[in-house]
């Protein structure tokens, strides 16, 4: 579908079905796979992608999904620091022996590189081109076994002016209320110049304090990192909280180099961001850097039932929780 300067379509790419999104006036291009994750693995700016891609094709990723492009983190995000998580004053334990949770703190949660998104809508109209998606958890009993609350996901990508919007719903089908600590753990990147020459702003009053196992401790100290800062010579991988919001609502992160900006904004929702920025093991640095909207803290729904995390966001029986984050390039 197109209408004059957007356009949406359903086509191939290495034999893979995608949905294709196109900004002519801003010569932006995002292109989506939804048998993989729903996952967004190009957003070419002027032919460039600003999102860390490391796959020859969308078919080598389609094959062994992994983390890269926008993936989302559900039904939760990050770490857990047990193999079972708490709701409701309830402990439910994860069946290890079906494969779907992986590690003795189990991470990113359980729809990477899922095969069950469908495509409900795409569009595209004289405002914006957008694909609508739906992963309908309830209906896969592998899924349910772990994380037994009847729910759906439905995803919106929609392009406008030159910015993505990433708007994530999730509905509650269940009869009871559901944690809701998903995120998304997308990769970004400038085009053709160095990471070592990149700055960086993180806009956050507090650091979350984390142990030898990077799970959060419940503490907090004093966010420490400047504004900007140089990414030469750092690693991070680290949660961040009492994010600094403009009056709309939202949280700005930002990557700059020689005139060029990627920003990532997140809703009044994403209570928490958590920044990944690692190097080699040859101490090289690594293409991209990860600003991640969170829903909560790492591990936020096992401590919330230790009293160590009130903000704990829930969704209610019938209710729908939603929430969006924007990527904004300029220069590029």
């Amino acid at each position: 579908m197109s209408a004059q300067n957007y356009s949406a379509i359903q086509t191939q790419d290495h034999g893979v079905q995608i949905v294709r999104l196109t900004d002519a006036a801003k010569a932006v291009e995002v292109s989506v796979v939804p048998s993989a994750g729903n996952t967004a693995y190009e957003m070419r700016v002027h032919g460039k992608n600003i999102l860390y891609f490391p796959f020859a094709d969308v078919s080598e990723f389609r094959e062994k999904p992994s983390l890269a492009g926008i993936p989302l983190l559900a039904p939760w995000g990050n770490r857990l620091d047990q193999q079972a998580f708490w709701a409701n004053g309830q402990r439910y334990a994860f069946d290890m022996s079906i494969g779907n949770v992986h590690g003795a703190n189990p991470i990113h949660g359980l729809v990477i590189g899922s095969p069950y998104w469908r495509v409900t809508e795409v569009k595209a109209d004289n405002r914006s081109a957008r694909v609508t998606s739906k992963l309908e958890f309830s209906k896969h009993p592998e899924l349910m076994k772990q994380w037994p609350f009847a729910h759906d996901y439905e995803m919106t990508y929609a392009l406008s002016d030159g910015e993505l919007e990433v708007r994530i719903s999730v509905i509650n089908l269940s009869a009871e209320s559901m944690p809701v600590v998903i995120g998304f753990h997308p990769y970004f990147r400038i085009p053709d110049v160095p990471r070592n020459e990149w700055v960086g702003r993180i806009p956050a009053r507090q650091r979350v304090v984390a142990d030898a196992k990077m799970l959060p401790t419940g503490q907090y100290k004093p966010m420490d990192i400047e504004d900007p800062f140089l990414l030469e010579n750092r690693t991070l991988d680290d949660g961040f909280t009492d994010l600094v919001r403009d009056a709309d609502g939202r949280a700005r992160f930002y990557i700059a180099s020689s005139g060029k900006t990627v920003e990532v904004s997140f809703g009044p929702k994403w209570q928490a961001a958590v920044v990944w920025e690692p190097n080699t093991a040859k101490g090289q640095p690594q293409d991209f850097i990860c600003f991640e909207p969170m829903a909560g803290i790492t591990n936020a729904v096992n401590l919330h039932q230790e009293g160590k995390y009130p903000e704990l966001q829930m969704v209610a029986p019938g209710a729908t929780w939603i929430e969006s984050f924007w990527v904004k390039p300029s220069g590029i």
